[in-house]
């Protein structure tokens, strides 16, 4: 099998060269001032990795849930701008999987949180969208 989809055909004029991650760095905000979980990720880009650094709502300020390395994709297997990425944050008692895909200059990010203690807890879909803050002078 070569493709699993249409989608998957690659064409054989694809640009050669490193993937354009310039859409994603920056302080993306949630867009939603009543949520209770992320409130804004850091994504940052050295020497061709990205990663993320997020920062959840708590009772008494931010959590900085630390940095994780983001598996960057495209939108489709012939382009070479990064268009998502997914990552994993391990808290221990709680994973995280994100997913974020930039459409529309926003930021959709998808949380799938697994409950590995015995708090009996359901697992959680969260999905929440974040603008990119504008630095201000």
């Amino acid at each position: 099998m070569e493709f699993a989809q249409i989608y998957d055909r690659v064409e054989t004029d694809i640009p050669a060269g490193p993937m354009d991650l310039s859409g994603l760095p920056g302080i993306w905000i949630n867009s939603n001032p009543d949520s209770n979980g992320i409130a804004r990720l850091v994504i940052s880009e050295a020497d061709g990795k990205v990663s993320s650094q997020v920062y959840a709502i708590g009772p008494d300020g931010l959590i900085d849930w630390g940095a994780a390395d983001l598996a960057v994709f495209t939108s489709r297997p012939s382009s070479r701008v990064a268009a998502g990425f997914s990552c994993v944050y391990d808290s221990g008692f709680v994973e995280t999987r994100l997913q974020g895909m930039i459409m529309k200059g926003l930021l959709v990010l998808a949380q799938l949180h697994s409950f590995k203690d015995e708090s009996r807890r359901a697992d959680y879909f969260v999905r929440e969208y974040f603008a990119l803050a504008h630095e201000q002078h």
